[in-house]
């Protein structure tokens, strides 16, 4: 069915017909309960992004509306729209990224992306896991293009993919979009950290640098982003008021003179100083 035929006058849509948000979208129920649970599940392996997704299902943020809202019925919002449809095959596109020039955003990601055997497409197909609808709606359209800019923000705040650097991602994204999914997987997952590894790593002071930094940067789902891949990442980090991410470098530095491997902490500290002196 042609979406212009279902606009009613108080239904919101683009201009080109498309809906904000499709009538037949369920609303969003807060359930602290369940997201907990699906916390739980997380930590039996910090791998299953399917659980990720529901935790947030779980925590529906009260400003999500009023964001999507604000740049999606903008003239910026319709021309990101037009210009970036659907992010995952522009990031997946590491011939025409590799072309830009050295020391971009771009070639970052795409080293870190490979690096870690990852793809756009690969959380794409984390999130298709949990069976949800597609509505074609500006909700979905802002929504995926949260959840495509995460690997994109690794690169620019320089946190890896150890668990503080996961925790430090999603509170820096609970600065540029607040919601309780993020708090709670961010300082509850630094909480279990500090819980599990007895040291004297400033693990709390990383996360609320990183939230303080979500703050104080620009949103990244409003931003173009085929123009950011091409800045220089330098440059890119002083103009989004990002800063070098000292006391989670600082984390690392602790925990490695303890005998901890950063991307293993529950590892056995044989084994973590054999990582070591590799």
């Amino acid at each position: 069915m042609n979406q212009h035929s279902t606009i009613t006058p108080d239904v919101e849509a683009a201009k080109d017909g498309t809906l904000l948000r499709d009538p037949r979208r369920p609303e969003p129920k807060y359930s602290l309960p369940k997201a907990f649970h699906h916390f739980r599940e997380l930590l039996k392996d910090k791998e299953d992004t399917a659980e990720v997704f529901k935790i947030f299902e779980s925590l529906p943020s009260k400003t999500f509306m009023p964001r999507v809202r604000a740049l999606t019925l903008s003239e910026h919002g319709e021309k990101l729209r037009a210009d970036e449809p659907f992010l995952p095959p522009i990031l997946d596109d590491h011939d025409a990224l590799r072309k830009l020039p050295e020391g971009s955003v771009a070639h970052s990601y795409c080293d870190f992306m490979e690096s870690e055997g990852l793809s756009a497409a690969g959380l794409v197909e984390e999130a298709e896991k949990l069976g949800n609808p597609k509505y074609g709606d500006l909700v979905e359209w802002f929504g995926f293009r949260q959840r495509d800019t995460h690997d994109l923000m690794h690169v620019l705040t320089g946190y890896g993919r150890d668990g503080l650097g996961e925790q430090c991602v999603l509170l820096f994204t609970h600065g540029q979009s607040p919601s309780h999914g993020h708090l709670l997987i961010g300082y509850a997952g630094a909480v279990q950290i500090k819980k599990t590894v007895k040291s004297a790593a400033p693990v709390f002071k990383a996360c609320r640098q990183a939230h303080k930094t979500g703050k104080a940067c620009p949103p990244l789902v409003g931003m173009s982003i085929r123009e950011l891949l091409a800045m220089d990442l330098q440059e890119a980090r002083a103009k989004l008021n990002i800063p070098d991410p000292s006391w989670y470098r600082e984390c690392h530095r602790v925990w490695r003179e303890e005998g901890y491997d950063p991307y293993d902490l529950l590892a056995p500290r044989k084994k973590a100083e054999a990582s070591i002196a590799a």
